[in-house]
């Protein structure tokens, strides 16, 4: 099922199978591919609105063109996402893409988009083979490189002093990914390393064999309805309050902290962003989208928002000339933009160079369920893999 939301107007149905769908003269398309349904559409539903927010922002346009925005629900399956992006680049002529939540669905539709020298901003998935030997050209991170939040809270816990800590994560690209980042900055004894099937909603047996390893402390990554089953069956354990769990940004994100409810309270996190970030860009971003949607937007809305911006940004740089590519690769690396996150710039393997933060989960006086900046953990962190991109 493809949306294509162009300005304010929705029109909902599948691609046509007639001629292929140009760009009108002053039009930029842009193939929103993210998860809208199943455990892990709440992820894909704030790269979504935040970026049709940013689009609405700039008047319905980026970089002075028309906006037509083609929204396909990938239902986080790779077969699914590579049909949606091979009808992206083929029927409906995209001049840029974005979306992917889920690495493993990245790492199976960006060879097309690179063949079809289309550039992919990614709201998200960030994988350490797109950093390293398989960087191209044609793929930007607005978000992150897959291990940093992790190394973030790596670090924080080898410097609390914690000797045996027991990690947890999904079995797919990300979740390697990001264990293997926690663990280059925490030298400590691994208690257990658990991979759990991507999707899993029970963790009664993986809860007891944690009790029974006895660590000092848990790093879980399970993002979206993983972390919301995750975080309250430890609850439901009695593990809450007896052994401390720390986690990255992306399992205790604003899209799911309501649905934790007051089992996530207090939980410390790691992330690049923070709905309290002290600047004018994130002040307004914040506001506008709970004015818009009825809710606090979360690290994955502030990635989208941020890769809007930065295709406004290099579309303005190059006159709207859409066709010269190199140029357009040119004016996205100088990621001319104000970020919501305050500093960004790109390495030269099209990842960022940010700051990382130490948040908590708190409530505010309106009952609301969000992260508080406590402290910075990374300042201006790049990646693991940059030396192994040979752009």
């Amino acid at each position: 099922m493809m949306r294509v939301a162009a300005s304010s107007l929705v029109l909902a149905g599948l691609l046509a199978a007639a001629s292929p769908a140009w760009a009108e003269p002053g039009e930029v398309k842009v193939g929103m591919l993210t998860t809208l349904s199943g455990p892990g559409s709440s992820l894909g539903v704030d790269v979504r609105d935040a970026f049709n927010l940013a689009v609405k922002t700039l008047g319905g346009k980026l970089g002075g063109l028309k906006a037509t925005v083609i929204e396909v629900d990938d239902q986080q399956k790779p077969d699914v996402a590579k049909d949606a992006a091979t009808r992206l680049i083929e029927k409906e002529k995209v001049d840029f893409a974005t979306g992917i939540i889920f690495s493993n669905l990245m790492l199976a539709v960006m060879p097309g988009f690179e063949r079809a020298q289309i550039h992919y901003i990614s709201a998200n998935a960030s994988p350490s083979q797109l950093a390293g030997k398989q960087c191209s050209p044609y793929f930007f991170s607005a978000a992150y490189q897959n291990d940093n939040q992790h190394e973030a809270m790596g670090h924080y816990v080898q410097a609390k002093g914690f000797k045996n800590v027991y990690l947890m994560a999904p079995n797919y690209p990300a979740g390697k990914d990001g264990l293997n980042g926690f663990k280059r900055f925490y030298g400590g004894t691994v208690a257990g390393e658990v991979y759990t099937t991507v999707n899993q909603l029970d963790y009664a047996a993986e809860l007891a064999s944690l009790r029974a390893a006895n660590p000092d402390a848990v790093y879980v990554f399970y993002p979206g309805g993983m972390g919301v089953n995750f975080v309250k069956q430890w609850e439901q354990a009695g593990l809450k309050g007896k052994i401390p769990l720390f986690g990255p940004g992306f399992t205790f994100s604003e899209d799911t902290l309501a649905a934790m409810g007051d089992a996530a309270l207090g939980t410390l996190n790691t992330a690049q962003w923070s709905p309290d970030l002290d600047n004018a860009q994130n002040k307004k971003f914040v506001a506008d989208f709970e004015a818009a949607y009825g809710r606090l937007p979360s690290v994955y809305a502030s990635q989208a928002y941020d890769a809007a911006m930065l295709m406004d940004s290099a579309i303005r740089k190059v006159g709207g000339k859409l066709d010269d590519k190199a140029a357009l690769g040119k004016a996205l690396m100088a990621a001319d933009f104000k970020s919501v996150r305050g500093g960004f710039r790109f390495n030269t393997n099209h990842f960022p160079i940010q700051d990382f933060f130490l948040r908590e989960v708190v409530k505010d006086a309106k009952g609301r369920y969000l992260n508080k900046k406590i402290a910075p953990i990374f300042q201006e962190r790049g990646d693991a893999y940059a030396g192994e991109c040979r752009m």
